[in-house]
């Protein structure tokens, strides 16, 4: 289904987006990014922060990270509320991501994760390659909400596009 490849190059393109996103939210006040706009998760702020313990609950599932302070997806919206703490953890989580994604192996994507999942109340098991196909589209998805929150204040974060951006091919 994905090869290593795929996940490198998706880890550098979460990395890049994030950027772009982060950057674009950082020319809003800490209100604005706070404000209740009607999103999924209400605010900008919040939903970067289910983003991040997202990223970390999985990747805690994988092996690859320590529990996230935040146990559940409500504690997870709320995980930083210092905008710079988000961003700073936002950056090295990022690192932590490619690093992992750097040193996987192709059996590594093989098999099914077994977790128990909070949201869904019981134990479940899903092919890893699934599950990190995932892990970037809910990344993405995401974003993508956090993009439109930031075009209603009249900003606009830089291109999105994969084959547009800079070179992420890891293969």
């Amino acid at each position: 289904m994905i090869s290593v490849s795929y996940v490198q190059t998706m880890s550098r393109y979460n990395s890049w987006q994030n950027r772009n996103i982060y950057d674009a939210s950082a020319r809003l006040s800490d209100a604005q990014r706070k404000e209740d706009r009607g999103a999924f998760f209400r605010s900008i702020h919040a939903t970067l922060n289910h983003l991040l313990w997202a990223d970390q609950m999985w990747l805690m599932r994988f092996g690859a990270a320590p529990q996230p302070a935040a146990r559940s997806i409500t504690e997870g919206l709320a995980q930083f509320e210092d905008w710079s703490a988000l961003t700073a953890e936002r950056t090295r989580f990022d690192a932590h991501i490619e690093s992992w994604a750097d040193k996987l192996e192709p059996e590594k994507l093989q098999g099914d994760l077994v977790w128990f999942s909070g949201a869904m109340g019981r134990e479940m098991s899903t092919p890893k390659a699934l599950v990190i196909t995932h892990i970037f589209n809910h990344q993405t998805h995401h974003r993508g909400q956090v993009h439109a929150l930031l075009t209603g204040f009249g900003v606009k974060p830089d291109i999105t596009d994969l084959p547009f951006g800079p070179p992420l091919f890891a293969g």
